[in-house]
């Protein structure tokens, strides 16, 4: 069963940089962007916000960044870019997570602009080479039915 996190749990768990493993989410499919990591930075408690720089290569090996703020709401963050992307806005959830914290997976509404999209993260320094057995044997820790861990692809390390 899948766990219902809270606010104080997210601000220990988040914060750090996590690499995109596996994916349904577009955006990581195309061939464009390529070896996706998300940095969470603490901004502050009351309530739960967090920085959010989601970055990636592209296959001419330029990184880029996509910045926006985290807002806890309710039982979801609301995003919010910066600069050009001020008006973007979306809504993302973390459904769950390995034992030890390493390995997440992340819930993405649809959007206007987007589909509703799954990632699974792993914490970066982290080697877990099991990863995708870990996840598909435990699909329900990691809030996932069987049917959505069949939609996921798997993404080669760059």
């Amino acid at each position: 069963m899948p766990i219902a996190f809270q606010a104080p749990d997210l601000a220990l768990l988040l914060p750090g940089r996590w690499r995109v493993t596996a994916t349904n989410f577009p955006l990581w499919l195309g061939g464009e962007r390529l070896n996706p990591h998300f940095t969470y930075g603490l901004l502050g408690d009351a309530p739960l916000t967090l920085s959010d720089d989601v970055s990636y290569t592209t296959r001419e090996g330029e990184e880029k960044h996509i910045i926006g703020t985290d807002r806890w709401k309710g039982d979801a963050f609301v995003w919010r870019g910066k600069g050009l992307l001020k008006i973007a806005k979306s809504r993302w959830s973390l459904i769950g997570s390995s034992d030890d914290g390493s390995v997440l997976a992340i819930r993405f509404e649809r959007t206007v602009a987007t589909p509703a999209g799954i990632d699974v993260l792993v914490r970066d320094g982290v080697d877990r080479p099991e990863l995708r057995t870990l996840v598909a044997h435990n699909h329900e820790q990691f809030g996932l039915s069987t049917e959505e861990f069949a939609t996921l692809t798997w993404l080669a390390a760059h």
